[in-house]
């Protein structure tokens, strides 16, 4: 299994695993998931393939997935090994008429940590997310509280999760003017089925240094190869999938023609290949620019002990064009606009951005520099 080499997430010394273990299924609140034994055999098997990075959040199985975390590393005296990552702005306790229990503002995020910390069983966290950009608390504030944990030892990093790009670059480029401490990570929804952040989002990690962590790789499970098109979802095999399927919103329904199409194309490379779909939808997004790690979530533990196989194989440079092209974006203004007048912006000259030798060198250090 691959998990065995590490590398720098964001500008920071923290070394993390190509592929991490998400949390979210820990647990059987939300009426799907996983019980305690599945989860902790999936936390034993995840840290022996070498496997380093775990994810969750305080709003996960109303906590629960957070105490049996806690509980895992506790058992087992692992954690220091494992690059521990929490989450918050949702509401947990679920008062009502309560507004500050919830949300990206100080007052909820020292009492979401703290409550974290509790159920998990330690006294800090290595990377600590804002879970989801409620579109009000000034940048400032959740800039200023993130730093001010860094400096109290209570979390050692921190990032954003489903944040717009504008956002995301205006509170980094805050940080680094004012010598606060500079989120190093961005996690987003990501698969072949949803790519709508490659417009902004790479190109944004690159240039500004944050790494690329992405969830539900799979499409909600569509990618995994257990659903089929022109079958009624209320018969399609039981999963998360299902019950997000009658919903209205546009977002949450994966089962749309289009995707029906890159199912088909996934399909058929995966038989080329000899592999299951998932490994092979989990190595395409693996391969893509500016990717940090894969998020990992299963309810079985053969399930994951696939996924962690997703890299133990290449996608050929012809398969991998394939797959791109059968879910590539749209080109949009002002993208298609820019690209057009290159030549023109240049003189007709031939520049760039550093010269090839440049990206050519290797990802690891390990042999010295050059």
């Amino acid at each position: 299994m691959t998990p065995t080499t590490y590398h720098l997430l964001g500008r920071t010394g923290l070394r993390v695993s190509r592929l991490a273990l998400g949390t979210m299924t820990f647990g059987t609140k939300n009426g799907w998931g996983c019980d305690r034994a599945t989860s902790r055999s999936m936390f034993d098997a995840y840290l022996a393939s070498g496997g380093n990075f775990i994810d969750s959040a305080d709003i996960y199985t109303q906590g629960t997935a957070e105490a049996w975390l806690g509980e895992f590393m506790a058992e087992t005296g692992t954690r220091d090994r494992v690059v521990l990552a929490t989450k918050y702005s949702f509401n947990h306790q679920n008062p009502q008429g309560n507004p500050n229990a919830a949300g990206n503002g100080r007052k909820n995020l020292m009492r979401s940590i703290d409550a974290s910390l509790t159920r998990l069983k330690t006294d800090y966290v290595d990377l600590y997310y804002l879970h989801a950009w409620d579109g009000i608390t000034p940048a400032e504030e959740v800039l200023r509280s993130m730093d001010q944990l860094v400096r109290t030892g209570k979390i050692r990093h921190w990032a954003l999760s489903d944040v717009p790009a504008w956002y995301a670059a205006q509170i980094t480029t805050l940080a680094q003017c004012h010598g606060l401490e500079v989120p190093c990570a961005v996690q987003l929804e990501y698969s072949l089925v949803q790519r709508g952040i490659e417009y902004e989002f790479p190109a944004m990690c690159q240039e500004l240094g944050l790494g690329l962590v992405a969830w539900s790789p799979l499409g909600g499970g569509l990618l995994s190869g257990k659903y089929r098109p022109n079958v009624d979802a209320q018969a399609q095999e039981a999963g998360r999938i299902k019950s997000t399927a009658a919903v209205a919103t546009p977002a949450l329904n994966k089962l749309t023609p289009r995707n029906w199409e890159i199912v088909a194309a996934l399909e058929s490379v995966a038989q080329a290949l000899g592999q299951p779909m998932a490994r092979v939808a989990i190595n395409w997004l693996a391969g893509r620019p500016a990717l940090s790690s894969v998020m990992l979530g299963a309810t079985r533990l053969e399930q994951l002990e696939d996924g962690l196989c997703a890299l133990d194989f290449e996608l050929p440079r012809e398969l991998r064009d394939r797959l791109d092209q059968v879910g590539a974006l749209p080109s949009l203004f002002p993208y298609n606009f820019l690209g057009a007048v290159q030549p023109r912006l240049h003189g007709g000259a031939s520049v760039s951005a550093r010269p090839p030798h440049l990206d050519q060198l290797p990802a690891t250090r390990s042999g010295g520099w050059r």
